[in-house]
């Protein structure tokens, strides 16, 4: 795999409020926030633009809304933003892709002259997937490391129920087997990064 020298990381919504469990229920991938910090450092240390998107819930009950401590960036990606030696954007938005927040991320790749970017973040199967397939519709290279994103157990139609594993692997099978994306892992993406 090769990671361009200017591929950007999109760090989708690492925010305060995934972290009550009391309302999205069990979650899978532990490591994930490890993950996603050695991503960012890596990202930063070769001078690699790094995208922050945080997402600002309109539903007044979500532990993502604005106002909310919930809705603050998690620690310590808040604490990286700013300290790469590359560009850097925030983007903040209400709907799942960040091509559809403010300011316009596709805009920004544009002009940038980027063509890769490896996502990263919280929900796998939410705004990570969404991102990731509107991204490959648009044309870039999309690249998930999965295990530097999580998602929580889904009830969906019919009362299934889905374990957080099941929906992120079910998102990771769409992504790759559908031509969205490539589904690696994060060790995979620092190794090419750091070549």
């Amino acid at each position: 795999m090769e990671i361009a020298e200017n591929a950007a990381l999109v760090v989708v919504d690492v925010q305060k409020g995934f972290e009550e469990a009391d309302f999205w229920g069990p979650r899978n991938n532990p490591g994930a926030d490890d993950n996603i910090a050695q991503l960012i450092d890596v990202w930063q240390s070769s001078g690699r633009p790094v995208v922050f998107v945080r997402h600002d819930s309109s539903k007044p009950e979500s532990p993502l809304r604005p106002g909310y401590e919930g809705n603050e960036l998690k620690q310590y990606v808040a604490e990286r933003r700013g300290k790469g030696s590359g560009p850097e954007l925030f983007v903040t938005k209400t709907v799942n892709s960040a091509f559809l927040g403010t300011p316009d991320l596709g805009a920004w790749l544009t002009e940038a002259g980027i063509s890769q970017v490896v996502l990263a973040g919280i929900q796998t199967n939410m705004c990570v997937e969404t991102t990731a397939r509107m991204g490959g519709n648009l044309g870039y290279d999309v690249v998930v490391p999965y295990d530097a994103t999580y998602t929580f157990d889904l009830e969906g139609p019919f009362g299934w129920r889905r374990t957080a594993d099941e929906v992120g692997q079910a998102a990771a099978v769409s992504l790759h087997g559908g031509g969205f994306a490539r589904v690696v892992t994060t060790k995979e993406v620092v190794d090419s990064a750091a070549v």
